[in-house]
């Protein structure tokens, strides 16, 4: 079983260059930063990767969405993947051993066929109606999410329109991990929020 921090965090070029986002969540304190390009080449989010992994404080650790090749030329901790990347079995021949697979899923269904795939986690989602999604999958909700939690013997990164005022319900529910992109990524002060997320998930 992987450790994963309370705090996941998300660098979305929707909201900028995902280095310096990076940078930014790091300053703040964060622990383990998933870098989300989708618009980029292989070759420009290699060098984004290689560019955050840079950057990233001693411990920490760099998660690369959707490529795992990306992941395995990096050197990075691992790769996170959608429904509809790659397989985690197929994505695991292309990343060293160590390297750690995360899964997205939206409903029941999909979090108890990854809690029997090649993941080291599962997240869930969107918990709330979310804007960082163009055509986002039907809200989960608390309800759902306390039933998939109890359901699946890894750890659960619940993730969309989470706030302050709704983190600890969410936490509450089971999940391990709260990841946060808006609510983080559209303030000026990226690490002057991330640590505001970070005290308030850890006491």
């Amino acid at each position: 079983m992987i450790a994963l921090p309370r705090f996941y965090a998300i660098a979305d070029r929707t909201f900028g260059d995902p280095v310096a986002l990076a940078k930014g969540l790091f300053a703040g304190g964060a622990q383990l930063a998933q870098i989300r390009d989708k618009t980029a080449t292989a070759q420009a989010l290699l060098r984004e990767v290689e560019e955050a992994l840079a950057i990233a404080p001693l411990g920490a650790q760099v998660i690369v969405n959707d490529r795992s090749d990306v992941a395995r030329i990096a050197g990075a901790a691992g790769v996170h993947l959608g429904q509809h990347d790659l397989a985690p079995a197929l994505a695991r021949t292309s990343l060293s051993t160590g390297q750690i697979v995360g899964r997205s899923t939206h409903n029941l269904a999909q979090a108890l066929e990854a809690d029997g795939e090649a993941v080291d986690y599962i997240a869930v989602g969107p918990i709330f109606q979310t804007t960082t999604k163009r055509n986002p999958d039907p809200v989960v909700g608390l309800d759902s999410l306390r039933e998939i939690c109890s359901s699946v013997r890894k750890p659960v990164v619940a993730i969309g329109g989470i706030t302050l005022e709704t983190a600890r319900d969410v936490l509450a529910c089971g999940a391990t991990s709260v990841a946060v992109i808006g609510d983080v990524l559209k303030h000026d002060n990226i690490a002057a929020r991330t640590r505001i997320w970070i005290n308030h998930l850890e006491h």
